[in-house]
């Protein structure tokens, strides 16, 4: 109950005064709002099957726009396709529960996608992993970053505000945000 209420608080808070998300280096590691232990760090190839899992469990109800996909070999080979890219993990006792992918789009521009398993959220961790992911990305060298996100999702519209991304195409059931590193 007090856990709820501590939420609450924080959520309200949050939309009063917002705190912004600057890009930082990873390796991190961070203690949540929950008292978990949580590091932050560039993806590495022995979290792969640990990716798979936690995008398996993934709550369907969660899902942005038909990802992460439903059936594990359609994961698997989603996931498969966001390691084109600069990924960076959050991981609780060594197992993956947040995940932020800039996906090369063929432009000399990324797309961004980030999750954080249903378990691990409102935690802070959210926060923490997409400032890592920006500052991971800008020293891979990546510079113009972009996401869509539906126009009714007005919280993670917030969310990627306070990390600096912009509203560039308010039109439709999806907006672009772009921001630059």
């Amino acid at each position: 109950m007090i856990e709820k209420a501590r939420r609450g608080v924080r959520g309200l808070l949050d939309r009063i005064r917002p705190a912004r998300i600057h890009p930082t280096e990873p390796p991190s590691t961070i203690v949540d709002d929950d008292g978990r232990e949580i590091q932050i760090r560039p993806y590495r190839d022995e979290t792969f099957a640990g990716l798979i899992e936690m995008y398996d469990t993934f709550d369907p109800e969660q899902r942005a726009q038909g990802t992460p996909p439903i059936r594990r070999d359609e994961i698997r080979a989603w996931v498969e396709g966001l390691l084109a890219g600069v990924n960076v993990v959050a991981l609780h006792e060594g197992r993956p529960v947040g995940h932020v992918s800039f996906v090369p789009d063929g432009t000399d521009r990324h797309e961004l996608a980030i999750f954080v398993h249903q378990e691990y959220q409102h935690a802070g961790i959210g926060s923490e992993l997409m400032a890592n992911g920006l500052g991971f990305a800008r020293e891979q060298g990546i510079r113009y970053v972009w996401l869509t996100v539906e126009s009714w999702k007005r919280g993670v519209q917030r969310f990627y505000s306070r990390a600096g991304f912009s509203t560039i195409n308010p039109m439709g059931a999806a907006h672009r945000m772009s921001r630059t590193l």
